[in-house]
């Protein structure tokens, strides 16, 4: 629920602010904000799974946007478009753990 409520605030004041980012770091913001949204999902998943954990879903955020921010870095200096391997990556997680929350919100609903 927390990871919904942060989602909410995020688009609110995606929507409220204007924010320019200049297009040279287009490809670093596409792959942290997916990395982003994949922990969503898996906090949304893990919650309905009554298994969330905030520590882990708070590391889990900032470092795997992090992390996928560096690799598409070093693939600029490289010469080597790295990050879209983190987009396939980070968006077939998304589409897995979208899947599992459907599942489980269609389970949920069966049971009442």
């Amino acid at each position: 629920m927390i990871a919904f409520i942060g989602l909410l605030i995020g688009i609110i004041v995606g929507i409220v602010w204007k924010v320019d980012i200049p297009e040279k770091f287009s490809p670093y913001m596409s792959v942290a904000i997916l990395a982003c949204l994949d922990s969503v999902f898996g906090a949304v998943r893990a919650s309905l799974s009554k298994n969330f954990q905030a520590d882990i879903f708070i590391s889990g955020f900032f470092g795997n946007a992090a992390l996928a921010v560096a690799l598409a870095y070093l693939g600029d200096k490289l010469g080597i478009p790295i990050y879209i391997a983190a987009v396939i990556v980070f968006g077939g997680r998304i589409f897995d753990n979208f899947a599992i929350v459907r599942r489980l919100l269609i389970e949920k609903a069966r049971s009442r």
